[in-house]
């Protein structure tokens, strides 16, 4: 029989220990589904984000029917801060992708923060679910194979609202952010207009907060054009800031026949809708809108947890979330990249909007948009959005820009 010297012993033993450690480390990771929420929790889109980090929790309770489980595999969602800042989310992302070792990766709120964040998805090799940025260089020119969105891109938005407001004879001044967001907003729009004629495009600050130099150009532009009720100043606008009340006040309707069009917004900027009714445009979300029982349970239980409805940016959290279960269910919890990019390419899924599809050939998922008119209702605090007509994903020709 072989004696070891003791030394050798306690050499061996903490190997052993050290191999047991590591083991149970790994198989604690293997029981584990990691994905990193970076979206702006403090900054000016803080309200887009909290309303997505909300409708992403519910949306993971909803799709693993409250267990926060797939194939057996606990989900763990690490948030972090990205305070709208580019530089600030390309460097969490790529934290969270390296030393987190995150599988998944989930946002952002801010446009120009997604653009900072692709080539860190691309350079990991991990997937990065866009919600809710919209900038259409996101699945266009800047776009990599493993990026999806299941927010709605610039000309999704652009297209439906093309189909609310073209007609013959309209002319229009727009008002919007001069950062990706805006921009790209504004381009699609007017690459989507038949008949429209776009006559003046004016670009502020995103944090602006006096409009009226913004607005008086806008006007200058419109107010000597001819015809009735056909001039408008249309505004594509995100944040805590709008021009809103400031185009309520000069009274450009009464003053010069020049009303006002906008897309949808959250609540408390729809507020301010309550002095244009009648004003169309069209929407991505609005809770009274879909029927379906995925939007059913949103509502009813979002006003049992919050005390109110969902909103915007509510609906779009829950839709990633269902996403990326769904497509974990197919895979039986299995993260490998490529793996997932194969079955989340054309991949349908049940969303609080109805059916999304993830296009394979530049992973942004068509949706439907809605037409609405604001309507004034004393029950509420903001301008109802009426439904007009759901324009569906087969009624809109949303181009495919990443050059694929």
């Amino acid at each position: 029989m072989t004696v070891l010297a003791p030394r050798r012993s306690a050499l061996l033993l903490l190997s052993a220990l050290a191999l047991g450690t590591g083991i149970a480390a790994a198989q604690s990771k293997s029981g584990e589904i990691r994905i990193a929420h970076i979206y702006s929790k403090t900054g000016a889109l803080e309200a887009y984000g909290k309303q997505t980090q909300v409708g992403f929790m519910m949306g993971l309770d909803y799709a693993t029917g409250g267990t926060m489980t797939v194939g057996g595999k606990k989900l763990v969602v690490i948030e972090k801060d990205d305070q709208g800042k580019p530089d600030v989310g390309k460097s969490l992302l790529a934290a969270a992708y390296g030393d987190d070792k995150v599988d998944i990766a989930v946002g952002p709120t801010s446009s120009g923060v997604a653009l900072a964040m692709l080539p860190v998805a691309e350079e990991f090799k991990k997937i990065l679910l866009v919600e809710p940025a919209v900038a259409d260089a996101i699945t266009g020119e800047k776009w990599n194979k493993y990026i999806f969105r299941t927010g709605r891109s610039s000309s999704q938005d652009a297209i439906a609202n093309a189909v609310a407001s073209d007609a013959d004879g309209v002319q229009i001044a727009t008002i919007a952010q001069d950062y990706a967001f805006g921009r790209d907003g504004v381009k699609a729009f007017k690459d989507q207009l038949k008949k429209t004629r776009i006559v003046h495009e004016e670009y502020l600050p995103p944090a602006t907060t006096d409009f009226t130099a913004g607005i008086l150009r806008a006007v200058e532009a419109l107010k000597d054009k001819p015809g009735k009720n056909n001039k408008f100043i249309a505004v594509v606008w995100a944040g805590a800031t709008n021009p809103f009340n400031a185009l309520a006040a000069m009274d450009l309707d009464k003053r010069y026949g020049i009303r006002v069009g906008s897309g949808g917004n959250i609540l408390p900027a729809m507020v301010a809708y309550k002095q244009f009714p009648g004003m169309e445009g069209a929407t991505y979300y609005y809770f009274g809108i879909p029927k379906n029982p995925v939007n059913e349970w949103l509502v009813a239980n979002h006003y049992k947890q919050y005390k109110n409805p969902p909103d915007f940016f509510t609906a779009g959290g829950m839709s990633a979330a269902i996403a990326l279960v769904e497509a974990l269910k197919k895979t039986n919890g299995d993260t490998a990249t490529n793996k997932l990019i194969k079955t989340m390419e054309g991949m349908s899924f049940e969303t609080p909007k109805g059916k999304m599809t993830f296009r394979a050939e530049d992973h942004q998922a068509m949706q439907s948009m809605y037409h609405f008119r604001i309507k004034v209702d004393p029950a509420f605090p903001w301008g109802v959005p009426e439904l007009v007509r759901e324009i569906k994903p087969e009624d809109m020709n949303v181009p495919i820009k990443n050059k694929r």
